[in-house]
């Protein structure tokens, strides 16, 4: 699993002009699943991402995770987190899940980081063409590659 996490001050997903998720502060999720994912890498992902210390405390140390100030996470699936542009301009998706198992593993991380979170995580909707938007805080992202364990 790769994931794109986003600090943000907002965060939703629109899907036919309706919004299917929204969160107001805490973390935008983008979350690439590839066919050698397992439980083991959405468990070590969703603890990883319930855990990070990406918000300030009172005096500006980033020392709080979104369990400790009980923000919001919003995840949203996107294959293309496994792009190969290895060969040409055109990018390649054979690293990427195929969409039965890539729907199956993203709700299992879902369901993993609620264990974790004290706000139960938003959603896009797997498979939609989404809009996404976002207010980035900081800004501040990061990658994490739950296969490199970084």
């Amino acid at each position: 699993m790769r994931a794109v996490i986003q600090r943000v001050k907002r965060a939703s997903v629109t899907v036919e002009n309706s919004v299917v998720g929204e969160i107001g502060p805490g973390l935008l999720v983008l979350l690439g699943i590839e066919p050698v994912d397992s439980d083991e890498d959405a468990q070590w992902l969703a603890q990883k991402i319930g855990k990070l210390r990406l918000f300030a405390n009172e005096s500006g140390d980033w020392d709080r995770s979104v369990v400790d100030a009980r923000l919001e996470v919003l995840i949203v699936s996107q294959f293309t987190l496994f792009a190969s542009t290895k060969k040409g301009t055109k990018p390649s998706w054979h690293r990427a899940a195929k969409p039965e198992f890539a729907e199956a593993m993203c709700a299992r991380f879902v369901e993993r980081l609620n264990e974790v979170i004290p706000v139960p995580a938003k959603t896009g909707r797997f498979g939609a063409m989404m809009d996404v938007a976002l207010v980035n805080d900081g800004p501040v992202t990061l990658l994490i590659d739950s296969k490199l364990r970084e």
